[in-house]
């Protein structure tokens, strides 16, 4: 079946993700709302959110945009460079990246993703 999935209309429940594995500070509280998933999970989109610390994102075997709704981060990947992104901001991190986010306070964005082959 096709169809179009509007995020305000729906409410999927709130999912509180462990972060003790990628935490590299602080105690920072994830949650995400999976708001769509494709055919075998390959294409997924939601709202994700964060308390203040500092942790891995990984992007294995996947390509995310993200658009961020509230709040800031600082995210380094690991060729050094840091990125500020806040409210308004768009922005796509490819497969392989393997950014660490720096958040202060709170940061909230809307997400898609999808799912690549491994690189070899």
């Amino acid at each position: 079946m096709t169809t179009l999935t509007k995020f305000a209309d729906g409410a999927p429940p709130a999912i509180r993700q462990d972060t003790s594995a990628n935490t590299i500070s602080g105690n920072p509280e994830h949650t995400v709302w999976v708001h769509f998933k494709g055919a075998d999970d390959a294409v997924r989109a939601g709202v994700w959110q964060s308390t203040a610390g500092v942790f891995h994102g990984p992007q294995n075997d996947q390509i995310e945009y993200c658009y961020i709704l509230e709040g800031a981060a600082t995210i380094r990947t690991q060729d050094g460079k840091e990125f500020n992104v806040k409210a308004g901001d768009g922005f796509v991190m490819d497969n392989g990246l393997q950014p660490v986010w720096t958040v202060q306070n709170h940061v909230k964005k809307q997400w898609g993703i999808v799912s690549v082959a491994s690189e070899s």
